[in-house]
């Protein structure tokens, strides 16, 4: 398996911050041109869920109340999404694996979003390649090397294809296990947009663990600024993002991996292909949009299928852009985001044409 030096220090896309004005996540106007809204200071909140630390930044006149909500909204789906919650949704789907099972509205529109995404990828986004995962002792960190032959007996039981879905009513057939890590936080950014915009706010934006997602602009009108790690080197970033209503969402090798005892690093994305950590020229995938669930679902699908096959679904998509970075040291990013990227690494940058 090909593999880069990694350092061992987890970072994904942070949002930079200024001092003073906050020039970077908000900033300051002057006094005599700010609107009720911008005068607002906004409203700021620090909380762990989901297994990842989160931070909510909103401006509105009702803040404080719009973050509670949020509070409430965030803890509602971690009980009802999470996989180790034996009474969440996934977990009751998982128990009574090949009998019908009634679910939340949530978990319908992931398991219909799952499936489409999963066609438009070729397999390469499977929520049920959960059992897989396990075996390499990436939901436990009890990491091992699993043999090849439990690897295949796994994959029998893992194809999205199964999945069989009526209303709020979902089958997956006997053995298999279904998993939402490669949506839940996407989701999630989501509503939380949809929810500030019910408060009246204009600005907000907040990192899920490092899935980053805005409302609007900054107060002062101008473009949220996003840096997004240097796979090579994490504790750096290797470019600056600007963007507006948009998600902001990477997948990478140097995000949760383990060194086995052949010496040879392996890591959390593993292709549904083979059951192996997926290996096909890329080492960091960030896919820009304005679904936060569509970035996150991509940002894993296109990295388990290599740099030609991504270029490929971005170029019959008009739904994404993206930074690819491949395991030679170059950055190929879409046209769409060209004039909104700066690239602050010595990596070389090659734009990739749309093909519409």
């Amino acid at each position: 398996m090909k593999y880069q030096k990694i350092l061992p220090l987890l970072l994904i896309p942070c949002l930079l911050c200024g001092c003073a004005q906050e020039t970077a996540v908000s900033s300051g106007v002057p006094e005599s041109s700010k609107t009720e809204a911008s005068a607002v200071e906004p409203a700021v909140s620090d909380l762990f869920a989901m297994d990842t630390y989160m931070n909510l930044k909103v401006w509105c006149m009702d803040g404080d109340a719009a973050l509670q909500e949020a509070a409430v909204l965030i803890s509602g789906l971690e009980n009802t999404l999470s996989v180790t919650n034996p009474d969440s949704d996934t977990s009751r789907i998982n128990q009574n694996a090949g009998s019908p099972v009634a679910v939340s509205d949530d978990t319908a529109v992931l398991l219909r979003e799952a499936v489409q995404i999963g066609a438009e990828s070729g397999g390469s986004l499977d929520i049920t390649i959960y059992p897989v995962l396990k075996e390499w002792g990436f939901t436990t960190q009890e990491y091992q090397i699993p043999e090849d032959s439990r690897i295949q007996e796994l994959l029998q039981h893992v194809d999205y294809t199964q999945i069989q879905l009526d209303g709020n009513t979902v089958i997956i057939p006997e053995e298999a296990q279904v998993d939402f890590g490669a949506l839940a936080k996407g989701y999630t950014s989501d509503k939380l947009m949809q929810l500030f915009r019910e408060y009246g706010a204009e600005s907000a934006i907040v990192s899920l663990g490092g899935n980053v997602q805005a409302l609007g602009r900054k107060t002062d009108g101008s473009l949220w600024k996003v840096g997004v790690v240097n796979p090579l080197s994490p504790s750096e970033n290797m470019c600056i993002l600007e963007i507006e209503n948009q998600a902001v969402i990477t997948s990478g090798n140097y995000e949760r991996y383990f060194v086995g005892d052949d010496g040879q690093i392996y890591w959390h994305i593993i292709d549904p292909k083979d059951g192996f950590p997926a290996d096909n020229g890329l080492i960091s995938v960030t896919v820009i949009g304005e679904s936060g669930l569509l970035c996150d679902a991509l940002s894993t699908a296109l990295f388990a299928e290599g740099t030609e096959q991504a270029v490929r679904h971005y170029q019959q998509s008009e739904q994404f852009d993206m930074i690819l970075v491949t395991e030679d040291g170059k950055i190929l990013i879409s046209e769409g985001i060209e004039q909104n990227f700066e690239n602050i690494s010595t990596m070389p940058v090659e734009v990739i044409a749309h093909a519409g």
